[in-house]
């Protein structure tokens, strides 16, 4: 997954000004206590982290 299908599902899904708040702002334990933006930047494939995402928020597997 690339990181800008990463950023349109996150959008997609939670609503721009959401999503982007999720991105820098949600611990997610899945991904070591990192946010989503911190776990991409430390080289996490956007994919892993879109996966955690729908898991702690509880997305419908079919949106994964």
């Amino acid at each position: 997954m690339r990181l800008t299908e990463f950023n349109e599902m996150v959008h997609g899904e939670f609503g721009r000004l959401y999503g982007d708040s999720l991105l820098v702002d949600h611990v997610l334990i899945s991904l070591d206590g990192k946010t989503a933006a911190e776990a991409i930047e430390a080289g996490r494939d956007p994919r892993e982290v879109w996966r955690a995402l729908c898991a702690e928020f509880e997305v419908p597997r079919a949106r994964w």
